[in-house]
């Protein structure tokens, strides 16, 4: 489980990672990152959205569980006052750990790299 603190619960949090955040997206999820203030956070917070395209409740409660799993461990490396949200795709409902983990990375490392100008 995440901490309390690192959780994200409010839909303006969500709706803020969306229209702020830079978006990246790979063959199981896309990922939507906001870095803001550190003032304004204590910790790099994440939040999930499964939704029915992916499966029925106990196929979207499995690969909850299985993003949650994943980015607990990389919310250390994020920035403080980092907004992460996890978004499945429908290929996650077979995906492997490894397949979620490697999409995962790929797409955070992507996200943190600074957009070039045109």
């Amino acid at each position: 489980m995440l901490a309390a603190a690192q959780r994200l619960r409010k839909s303006s949090d969500f709706t803020a990672a969306f229209r702020g955040g830079r978006r990246v997206g790979r063959g199981t999820l896309v990922v939507h990152l906001q870095i803001d203030e550190p003032a304004l956070a204590s910790t790099a917070r994440a939040g999930f959205v499964v939704s029915k395209a992916v499966g029925n409740a106990v196929v979207r409660n499995r690969v909850r569980r299985r993003l949650r799993h994943l980015v607990r461990d990389r919310l250390a490396d994020l920035p403080v006052g980092a907004t992460i949200v996890v978004r499945a795709l429908p290929a996650a409902a077979t995906a492997t750990a490894e397949t979620l983990g490697a999409d995962l990375d790929a797409a955070l490392t992507v996200a943190r790299t600074p957009r070039r100008r045109r």
